[in-house]
């Protein structure tokens, strides 16, 4: 039986008490107060709730640590090295429309770096998990990333631009055009921080999406990396982490995605020196 940490052991209590709750509200889909914060971007009094949830429980266990949160962004804590980066709720359409898929992502970062993660699906009740150096679980099984190394045979997840939303709907529909005809299937499950544990579990061999947040991505990043994968920027090379756009999968699919999407969308020429 895989043995968590004091720290793992922290953001997993928070995760379940805020999903008891959102399990909960989601019986109750119907009759949710809904308010609406831009085209296509809704905001939940649940959503909010487990947020409090979540924040109330990691602060009683580390009062010094700092916040990124989605809801109520950035907040500093004592303890400048160290910071939780929370998704109450990735997956808030799902959620409001009364689909089962939708996730609770909790990541530390450590000066930086991602050093522990945890993605939990209240509903189904999968918990994954992960700790840098310590590999990645699914409850408490071990999961490596999928061994498929061709385009053909490979399941690739996504998410779609949509009203009000970040992503280059243009560019988006270029990476379609060249992607479609190579692989085996392409899934738009509607919850990033799922998609990535996906990955993780060897259920996906690649994922791609755009217009991303720290929060939607922190946690399913280590999850990926842990198991063996490869999770970076378009460019296949830096963190995807604080940047909008992000390429994951096992290192074959991976290196496939990446020169496929260069090949969609080329990076900018660079402007000659005068």
């Amino acid at each position: 039986m895989a043995v968590r940490s004091a720290l793992i052991t922290v953001m997993v209590r928070a995760a379940q008490k805020a999903g008891r709750g959102l399990v909960r509200d989601f019986g109750e889909v119907e009759q949710l107060q809904v308010s609406r914060k831009g085209p296509g971007d809704f905001v939940s009094a649940a959503d909010l709730k487990a947020e409090k949830t979540i924040r109330e429980e990691l602060q009683h266990a580390r009062p010094r640590f700092g916040f990124l949160m989605e809801e109520s962004g950035a907040t500093p804590g004592d303890d400048e090295a160290r910071r939780w980066i929370v998704d109450p709720l990735d997956g808030t359409l799902n959620f409001l429309h009364g689909i089962p898929q939708f996730a609770i992502s909790i990541a530390m970062e450590q000066e930086g770096e991602i050093v522990a993660g945890v993605v939990l699906n209240p509903v189904t009740n999968e918990l994954y998990w992960a700790e840098k150096g310590g590999g990645a679980y699914l409850n408490d099984r071990r999961i490596r990333v999928s061994a498929r190394t061709a385009f053909a045979d490979s399941l690739i997840g996504t998410g779609i631009p949509f009203l009000g939303s970040r992503g280059d709907k243009p560019a988006y529909m270029r990476d379609m055009a060249v992607l479609m005809p190579q692989v085996s299937g392409i899934r738009r499950m509607g919850s990033a921080a799922l998609d990535l544990a996906y990955v993780a579990a060897g259920r996906f061999d690649g994922f791609w999406e755009s217009g991303m947040h720290a929060w939607d991505i922190a946690a399913g990043v280590l999850l990926v990396q842990e198991a063996g994968g490869y999770a970076t920027a378009r460019d296949g090379t830096s963190s995807p982490v604080h940047v909008p756009e992000i390429v994951a999968g096992n290192i074959a699919i991976h290196k496939l995605l990446v020169a496929a999407l260069r090949r969609a969308n080329p990076p900018a020429a660079a402007t000659p020196a005068s």
